[in-house]
Formats: C-alpha cells, sequence, structure tokens
C-alpha cells in the first residue's frame, strides 16, 4: 500500500455540502476526522448579481493550470483521458465560480473508473486528480492511497473488516485508488472475504462521499464484468475513463524522456534499433506499455555498463557513459528467434 501527496489545508467548502449525517450507513466504518481536519474555511460572502469574476484568477486560485501542465509533461498521448480530466476540472471550476455568486453548487459524483492495460498511467492520472480536487477545494488532503485486493481483504473470519477500514482512515481526505479492483469479487468462492470488503466500501463511498474520492482501476473486460456483479458498485460510479494502449511512436518518445530524465543519449541508430525493439516486444506477452518501456532502457543500461567495464586497461569521456549503443538494445532475447517471448519485462530476471 503506497501513500502520496499533499497534506495541506482545507481550500474550498461548497455551498450545501454537509458532510456524512449521523447514523447514516456506513458512519461507523471510519474514525472521524480530527477537528484540525474537519474544520473549513470560512466561506465568503457571496458576490453581487452585477459583478465580474475573473475566470483566470478562478484558475490560478485553485492551481488547476500547473496539474494539468504537470500532467501533460509526464504523459505522452492519452489525448482522450487528458481531454477527459480537463471537462472534469471545467466543470469543478464552473461549480466553484457558481459557489462564490451563491448559486446551488451540489458537488458532483467524483468516484471514478480507469480502464485499460497496465503501464497507460492509471496511478499518474490518479495522483493529478487528487491534486487536482485539493485545489478546487473537494478534497481537504489531496493525497493518494493506491491499495490492492491484498490491502484491504483479510484471510480469516473477522480480519477483513479492520484491514479495509484501516485504509479506508487513511485515504480519508484525499483518493483511494483501488488497482486490479474485479479482484475483490470471487463469484465462485462463497467463503472469499471479499464481499465484506465490497460492502464497507459501498457504504462508505456513499456516506463519506465529501471527503473520499474513491478510483477502482484494472483491464477493461474484467471491470465490466466486475461493475456487472456488482451493481451497487457500478451506480456509484459517476466517471468512466478508457486509457489506450501507446503507439509506437508515443513508446519512443516515452524512452527518449526516459532516457533525458537518467541523462543518457540515444543516438539516431540507436533510436531505429529501439523502435524495433518496441514492435517486437509488442507482440509479445505481458507487453506493459510504458513499464516494458522503462524495463528495457534499464536493461540497456546494464550492458551498457557492462560493455564500458569489461574490457581491462579502457578509458570513457563522459559521451560514452552517457550514449546507449545499438548493441545495448540488440542483445535483447525479444531479438532472438528463439527467445523466450514475454520474459524481458520479467521482474526476476534483470539480465534476460
Amino acid at each position: 500500500m503506497t501513500e502520496t501527496g499533499n497534506a495541506g489545508g482545507f481550500a474550498l467548502r461548497r455551498p450545501g455540502s454537509t458532510g456524512t449525517a449521523a447514523g447514516s450507513p456506513g458512519a461507523a466504518a471510519v474514525p472521524a476526522a480530527t477537528s484540525a481536519d474537519a474544520e473549513p474555511a470560512e466561506s465568503p460572502e457571496p458576490l453581487s448579481d452585477d459583478a465580474l469574476l475573473e475566470v483566470d484568477e478562478v484558475r490560478r486560485e485553485s492551481d488547476v493550470d500547473a496539474v494539468l501542465e504537470r500532467l501533460d509533461r509526464e504523459l505522452v498521448g492519452l489525448v482522450p483521458v487528458k481531454t477527459r480530466i480537463r471537462e472534469i476540472a471545467a466543470l469543478l471550476l464552473v461549480d466553484r465560480m457558481r459557489g462564490r455568486f451563491g448559486l446551488s453548487a451540489t458537488r458532483p459524483a467524483l468516484h471514478m473508473s480507469f480502464t485499460g492495460s497496465p503501464g497507460t498511467g492509471k496511478t499518474t492520472v490518479a495522483l493529478r486528480m487528487a491534486e487536482l480536487l485539493h485545489g478546487l477545494g473537494y478534497l481537504r488532503r489531496g493525497h493518494l492511497v493506491s491499495v490492492t485486493r491484498d490491502d484491504l481483504v483479510g484471510q480469516y473470519v473477522g480480519h477483513t473488516a479492520p484491514k479495509t477500514k484501516e485504509v479506508l482512515k487513511r485515504a480519508m481526505g484525499g483518493v483511494l485508488f483501488i488497482d486490479e479492483a474485479y479482484y475483490l469479487y470471487k463469484e465462485d468462492n462463497e467463503r472469499d472475504y471479499g464481499a465484506e470488503s465490497i460492502e464497507i466500501l459501498l457504504q462508505v463511498m456513499e456516506s463519506e462521499r465529501d471527503d473520499l474520492v474513491v478510483i477502482l482501476a484494472g483491464y477493461k473486460d474484467r471491470m465490466d464484468d466486475f461493475f456487472r456483479s456488482n451493481p451497487g458498485m457500478s451506480s456509484r460510479i459517476a466517471h468512466h475513463i478508457d486509457f489506450p494502449d501507446y503507439s509506437v511512436d508515443e513508446l519512443a518518445a516515452i524512452a527518449g524522456l526516459i532516457a533525458t530524465e537518467h541523462e543518457y543519449l540515444l543516438p539516431e541508430n540507436t533510436e531505429e534499433v529501439l523502435r524495433d525493439y518496441l514492435q517486437r516486444r509488442m507482440r509479445q506477452p505481458r507487453f506493459a506499455n510504458a513499464r516494458s518501456v522503462r524495463n528495457a532502457i534499464e536493461r540497456a543500461r546494464l550492458r551498457q555498463a557492462n560493455r564500458l567495464v569489461s574490457a581491462q586497461g579502457t578509458s570513457v569521456t563522459k559521451e560514452q557513459l552517457q550514449t546507449l549503443e545499438p548493441a545495448d538494445f540488440l542483445l535483447s532475447r525479444v531479438f532472438a528467434e528463439d527467445g523466450d517471448d514475454g520474459e524481458e519485462d520479467g521482474d526476476a530476471s534483470p539480465t534476460e
């Protein structure tokens, strides 16, 4: 279980937001927030009907543009995803401005589903969404808690509820990101404890929706099956966002960004080999988009290092230390006709 993000104070309380009502379903699922966390800032007096509200000023106050620009820098492509995130941000900005005039600005449903293959940026977008919602005042902390089934479901009677409630306690005020959420439900196992975790999640997603956003993630077909089997969960999800696989051009651009991040160079002849590598790797099992690209760069670095230090009595230049040569990729099993397909990304084999 990982937790990242901003633990700052409350920025804005939306008009009509009342929090969790006493006695509502699931109200006891997690401890109440501390008084320091729970106290919102005083809402300003509504603007007069003829007042002018500068949109750019509201954007600056909320830090929306900075978050969206960071998302553009971090993730190549994903145009449909970024468009949807910008649309959600625009809706929340308008609600914020409506509140400034005293107009009804009821908190919209914000629980989401991110579907797509591994390595398509779902966790990164979830983190930026947490920052976005914090800046707009919809989350008081804006951190991200990323979990899987193992963090929520126990192995014996009485173990699941405490585990799930502890995760929810940590996530309050931010975003709870549940990766491969479909593993919570095992239809063929009546004794599985995942159903208990789902029931608690359902209660809290409704009763604490002013203080928690839940994002469920996984492969699209499996998530579709999960929602069909759990209509209560489906009804609570307002935004379904599909993350497309990357093209070869986008994967090559990602490789360039990763190389630059680590101060490595990819000469033109190396880029040609890398693109060939990517086209081959995409056809093999367990391909994971940007994650596979990062693994490929890491393995090329290992081969480069071995190449530079294997010969005794040699010297190297700064450029040689930075440059990844075609051979650093060509030695991959991906180029071997009798290679074991799919092992290139195996976590247990750093050398292929």
